[in-house]
């Protein structure tokens, strides 16, 4: 920043510290020093004519961390490169593509990006460079938006494709006889965001660079991984895992940075009982009126549309009316047409647009220029895109303010409370399992399209060869010499989502006008989002379900002006079929393993906006389901339980508050959604669950039992989570450990353990008890 800048920068900081004490909430400031940066020379083995063009964009020297991934990968070595937001990872991989292409200009790169706006973005930063080189290469984003009228010339004169993993999917490996001359001469393969490549779609875009490697093979070629991330714990493991390869992994970052100050700003309580706070959007409103009078240039980050135009409304009114010219003020999220979109970008680039709110369609790498601050209006569910969004403020060696408002939920009240996970080690790990068996047997049936299997190949770790003859029972491929071939209609990529485990989907329809289908919702969510009388909410509209046709897939729904939400009651039973490993350890016993979950959806409650007030609910009936999945689980013995000297009521509560927040704590560590996990507790004695609500039967007052807690994979066989919650149980009971002793209410809110049901409950107090004496704190 200028010196006119800092000052700006001061005034505001002091600002919404002020704010602060004003409101009587909580803000935690963590400076981040400058660093003036570590460089390196070009690497002799990069063709002159590239470095010059570099060298011509004013780029004399390298970032000591591009430099040595720039040598990893002409040695021949599939690289990940885990740096932070703006230390200019797009040039390790853009150098290496147009050095293959000095040596030979037949060499071919696919350029694989999370977002097609993120691609378009990057494709305007190789056309720059093309400029430089007499716009003799063939540069081409491939995806939905590509005319038909386009997509030959682009097969046969691409040199450098940009795409993304859906169109990679279904639009190009399942027609890789149109694109011969890509997969002969396949150099390089980039993987950008590689840390979004976790959980259901990690596992899916395993099983899609399977396919891809395996089409390269045929057609003779090998290409090199150059993968960029988020910093995450485990970037070296979530590559290998995802490519199947070693890799070397360049770490830590050589770019320079400027000063910056982070805020973890945590709204006041207004009910310390409920453990309510003030709204974070409300308080993002205040903060970011503070920074834009201030003379700062501000984005700020919202985790839902609703929010995102409720925002834009409140700063134009405030901002608009009395302190900036019109137009100032803007939005910008998904539905907004390409042509805005641009305009937006524009004007913030130039530095006409003061402030602009957005959800996450700008927390990519799309071109603003550099913006004095970033506010997010709550956590956005992972620390890596957290940095990615708070990055997007004072890039590259400019100073920023970057604020982090927590809303009530218990993540964000945890991270709220742990700054460090900033400044330290991220503890994030990004989690897959390519062998998912509902996943891998989908994608065997699109790589048995690509190309027929023979006797002599493996796709994943599973027994492929009765993989296959199971399709070939089922009349899905016909087995002749050795060898399967597809031998249905259609081809099965167009039926596979890489989001979801299955495509078994239940459609809504819309009544308040003529019947139109507005959603589609999986079918894992569809039991507990879609029952009947469930509010169902669309962007921001809330609709109230009138019908669910669970034979037919169906909800039929109608606009609704409610003023609460509904949570379904689920009542689930856990059966441990294989426990892979246990570790004892009185009065704590850890394990994880296979697990079949029978749960039912029994009923619901009504809860206000805002204030998550129970004001009602309902009894329900649907059709149980199964799932066989992985479990990590803890058992506390029946004798820690009778030390606690209160109503069994209480130890339920308090057995099942710790289960609902370890979930929460757990999804920190994941780089989850906390609904990607289940949870549930067993009675070891009887076998029988422990439901929240009491009395219950099978357990009367005063009568033992030896509870279990399990967190497992809310995704039929598995997807990685729990043996990596087993590895790290301490951890894990630590930070919900923390998370409790942090929450400021009296007896139990949403942001820890739940609200007590009784008015004289002690579960807080009960779960504190025996999480301290489960990791032996204050013992001796």
């Amino acid at each position: 920043m200028t010196a006119t800048k800092d000052n700006m920068a001061r005034n505001a900081l002091a600002g919404i510290l002020a704010l602060e004490r004003e409101q009587q909430g909580h803000a935690h400031v963590v400076h981040i020093p400058p660093f003036s940066g570590d460089f390196q020379d070009y690497p002799d083995e990069l063709a002159v004519e590239v470095s010059d063009l570099f060298r011509q964009r004013g780029i004399r020297r390298l970032y000591s961390h591009q430099a040595r991934a720039i040598r990893h990968i002409l040695d021949g070595s599939h690289v990940v490169v885990a740096t932070p937001t703006a230390s200019g990872k797009t040039l390790i991989y853009n150098s290496v593509s147009l050095n293959a292409l000095t040596e030979d200009p037949s060499a071919k790169s696919l350029y694989v990006f999370p977002t097609k706006a993120l691609a378009q973005d990057q494709l305007a930063e190789l056309f720059d460079l093309n400029r430089r080189l007499g716009d003799r290469l063939g540069l081409y984003t491939y995806d939905g938006d590509t005319p038909q009228s386009m997509r030959r010339s682009i097969r046969r004169q691409a040199q450098i494709v940009l795409t993304n993993p859906y169109m990679l999917h279904s639009g190009i490996l399942p027609h890789h006889t149109k694109w011969i001359s890509l997969f002969e001469n396949l150099r390089f393969v980039i993987l950008d965001e590689l840390h979004s490549y976790t959980g259901v779609f990690g596992s899916h875009m395993a099983n899609v660079i399977r396919r891809l490697r395996r089409i390269a093979r045929f057609y003779g070629s090998d290409p090199i991984f150059i993968m960029s991330s988020a910093t995450i714990a485990n970037p070296k493991e979530l590559a290998e895992r995802i490519i199947e390869s070693p890799v070397k992994a360049v770490l830590e970052s050589g770019a320079p940075r400027g000063e910056k100050h982070l805020i973890f700003f945590n709204p006041p309580i207004v009910n310390r009982q409920l453990g309510i706070r003030k709204s974070y959007v409300s308080m993002a409103r205040h903060i970011t009126g503070i920074l834009v009078r201030n003379g700062l240039q501000v984005i700020v980050f919202a985790n839902s549309r609703l929010n995102t135009e409720v925002l834009v409304k409140y700063l134009k009114t405030d901002l608009e009316s009395h302190f900036t010219a019109v137009g100032t003020v803007r939005g910008y999220r998904g539905g907004y047409l390409p042509k805005k979109r641009r305009e937006i970008e524009k004007g913030l680039r130039e530095g006409r647009i003061k402030a602009v709110v957005s959800t996450n369609a700008l927390e990519l790498g799309i071109d603003i220029g550099s913006l004095d601050a970033a506010v997010l209006a709550a956590y956005p569910g992972t620390i890596a895109s957290t940095w990615q969004r708070l990055g997007r403020a004072g890039r590259r060696s400019d100073g920023a303010i970057g604020v982090l408002i927590s809303s009530s939920s218990p993540v964000d009240q945890f991270i709220a409370g742990h700054p460090e996970y900033f400044t330290e080690s991220s503890p994030e790990q990004g989690r897959i399992n390519a062998d998912n068996l509902s996943i891998l047997i989908e994608h065997i049936k699109c790589a048995a399209f690509e190309l027929p299997f023979s006797d002599t190949e493996a796709f994943g770790k599973e027994d492929l060869k009765e993989i296959l003859n199971y399709l070939a029972e089922h009349q899905i491929l016909y087995a002749r010499e050795g060898k399967w071939f597809w031998t249905t209609e259609g081809y099965p990529a167009d039926t596979v989502s890489l989001t979801r485990v299955t495509s078994d989907n239940f459609v809504v329809v819309d009544r308040t006008g003529p019947e139109q289908v507005i959603a589609e919702v999986d079918f894992s969510s569809a039991l507990e989002t879609l029952h009947p009388k469930a509010i169902y909410i669309l962007e921001g509209v809330q609709y109230v379900v009138e019908e669910f046709d669970f034979e037919n897939r169906k909800a039929f729904v109608r606009e609704s002006q409610s003023d609460y939400y509904t949570d379904a009651i689920t009542n689930t039973k856990i059966s441990v079929l294989d426990r892979e490993d246990e570790t004892r350890c009185h009065p704590l016993t850890t394990a994880f393993g296979d697990v079949h979950v029978f749960s039912q959806v029994v009923g619901f409650k009504k809860l206000k906006f805002f204030t998550n007030e129970n004001v009602g609910a309902g009894n329900l009936q649907l059709p149980q389901q199964e799932m066989h999945t992985t479990a990590f689980w803890f058992t506390i013995s029946s004798e820690l339980l009778e030390d606690l000297d209160i109503p069994a009521e209480d130890k339920i509560e308090a057995v099942n508050g710790l289960a609902h927040l370890m979930r929460h704590m757990a999804s920190v560590i994941l780089m989850c959604a906390p609904r990607d996990l289940g949870v549930a507790v067993e009675d070891n004695l009887t076998q029988t669950s422990v439901p929240r609500m009491f009395p219950r039967s099978g357990l009367l007052p005063g009568e033992r039992f030896e509870p279990s807690v399990y967190i497992y994979d809310n995704y039929p066989n598995g997807i990685g989570f729990s043996d990596a919650l087993y590895s790290r149980s301490k951890s894990l009971l630590e930070d919900t450990l923390s998370a409790l002793l942090q929450c400021r209410c009296e007896r139990g809110c949403p942001s820890c353990v739940g609200p007590p049901i009784r008015s004289d409950g002690r579960h807080k107090a009960a779960a504190r008890f025996l999480l301290e004496r489960l990791l032996g704190v204050g013992i001796n």
